[in-house]
Formats: structure tokens, C-alpha cells, sequence
């Protein structure tokens, strides 16, 4: 089992979901977060003054996977995210200890995405 997190552009949010749900994968969680990576800081005027923006919006997205998962969600994600400009995120995989599903008590796999292995794209359909 593991936690995968991106770090995507706001604006390709919808293109990353549908590609994730394509793939097999419809548990995320979704949180706006801002940060500073490679792109550089711009400087904008606010009512006649000037000011530097360091930090962009970003949004962040969770999810826990079985192994079969893990390759089909990385690769969906860096192709919807993908733009080809500084900016455009990261993706961090960790591993997963223990996984409690809070309403069935359910645990670890089961209490996972309830779709099974077979349901998993294979890496070269999702390129």
C-alpha cells in the first residue's frame, strides 16, 4: 500500500481527475495549498503598489493505493498534469503502515479502493 501525492496546477485539476478515475482510481482527497518550487517569483502592482509573489496557488491531491495502482496513477497523473513549464508539480510516493476504512472497520487492502487488481490499467494503457 501507498500514499501518492501530487502537487498540480489548479488549472489542470479536472484533466488529472478524469485520467485518475480512467485508470481505476476514484478515492482522492483534494486540498489547495500554495508553495515555491522552480518558478520564479513575480512581481504584480496592487492598487499602485508593487508586490512580490512568491508562493503559487498549487493544489494537492491524496490517495491510497494497493501496489497495482501505483504505476497506473503516477503515469495518468504526469500525463494530464503535464505542460511542459516550470511549475507544473511533483509527485511523492511513501509507503502505507495501516489503512483503517472508519465506518466497516475494514483494514489494509480491503479497506482500499474498493475496486479489485484486475480493475487496474495495465502501465501501457494509460500512457
Amino acid at each position: 500500500m501507498k500514499l501518492i501525492t501530487a502537487v498540480v496546477r489548479p488549472e489542470r485539476v479536472q484533466q488529472v481527475k478524469e485520467a485518475l478515475f480512467q485508470a481505476g482510481i476514484s478515492g482522492l482527497t483534494l486540498g489547495r495549498v500554495s508553495g515555491h518550487g522552480g518558478e520564479q517569483e513575480l512581481v504584480e502592482h496592487y492598487r499602485g503598489t508593487r508586490v512580490m509573489i512568491e508562493f503559487r496557488d498549487k493544489v494537492e491531491l491524496r490517495m491510497a493505493v494497493s501496489e497495482p495502482f501505483v504505476e497506473p496513477a503516477i503515469a495518468a497523473i504526469c500525463r494530464s498534469a503535464r505542460t511542459g513549464e516550470v511549475g507544473d508539480g511533483k509527485i511523492f510516493v511513501q509507503p502505507l503502515e495501516r489503512v483503517v476504512r472508519i465506518r466497516t472497520g475494514e483494514e489494509d487492502h480491503s479497506a482500499l479502493t474498493p475496486v479489485t487488481e484486475s480493475r487496474a490499467v495495465p502501465l501501457g494503457e494509460v500512457l
